[in-house]
């Protein structure tokens, strides 16, 4: 054999050249991983206005609000097309449990009203919702909707009721109409007269924006940080 390097030298250096680039990578997602578990976590709980529903998920209001955050808070949305508060309810221990957030956004109810459920029941699944994210050490951050007029004036007023005595009782910051400024809006509503347009999705977020940003704030989200564009 040439005399050289020997073989078991090589394959030492080798062997010790991968374990350098395994512990590299190691380190690195660790911190990754440490960054993530650093940042807030803000909660989304909510219907189909939430979900994008009909548009592009991107062009959603609260992955624009993810966009907006550029990294310092995660958004984790659990919004489902069609979801009561009933069916809200029976998902958010577990996802208080996984994701251990901060902050949760409570966007339910237009189901509830637009079946012509109680509005005592939605009330009582939207307090227990509460009552648990506080006592998981979160912030809850209430936003209302209203449904079309012709359920009738006193259904009308005890379903949008609910929104403004629960965030009396449990000192909220509550959004009175998520939907302020779009909902009378042909242009910004698709043709269902229901649901927003990608067009009233940054709207969406502007109505949101000035309840949900001194939570973020108190969660360690800098000031400077939260300064719109």
């Amino acid at each position: 054999m040439a005399k050289g390097f020997p073989v078991n030298a090589f394959g030492r250096q080798a062997a010790l050249t991968i374990s350098a680039l395994w512990l590299a990578l190691a380190l690195m997602l660790a911190g990754g991983s440490a960054l993530a578990a650093s940042q807030p976590v803000v909660l989304v709980m909510g219907d189909s206005l939430s979900a994008a529903y009909g548009i592009e998920q991107r062009a959603g209001w609260v992955s624009l609000l993810q966009t907006r955050l550029d990294g310092k808070a995660r958004v984790v949305n659990a919004s489902i097309s069609g979801e009561t508060t009933s069916g809200a309810a029976a998902r958010l221990p577990d996802l208080l449990g996984q994701h251990r957030p901060e902050i949760v956004v409570l966007e339910l109810g237009g189901n509830d009203g637009l079946r012509g459920l109680p509005p005592g029941q939605m009330r009582a699944n939207l307090a227990q919702m509460i009552e648990q994210s506080q006592a998981a050490n979160a912030e809850v951050l209430l936003l209302g909707i209203d449904i079309p007029p012709n359920y009738g004036r006193a259904y009308r007023d005890a379903f949008t009721g609910v929104f403004t005595r629960l965030a009396d009782e449990h000192d909220l910051p509550l959004v009175p109409f998520l939907l302020e400024g779009i909902a009378l809006e042909d242009e910004l509503m698709q043709d269902d007269g229901i649901h927003p347009t990608a067009a009233a999705q940054p709207r969406i977020l502007e109505n949101v924006w000035p309840a949900l940003a001194p939570l973020l704030e108190q969660s360690g989200v800098a000031q400077a940080a939260l300064a719109q564009d």
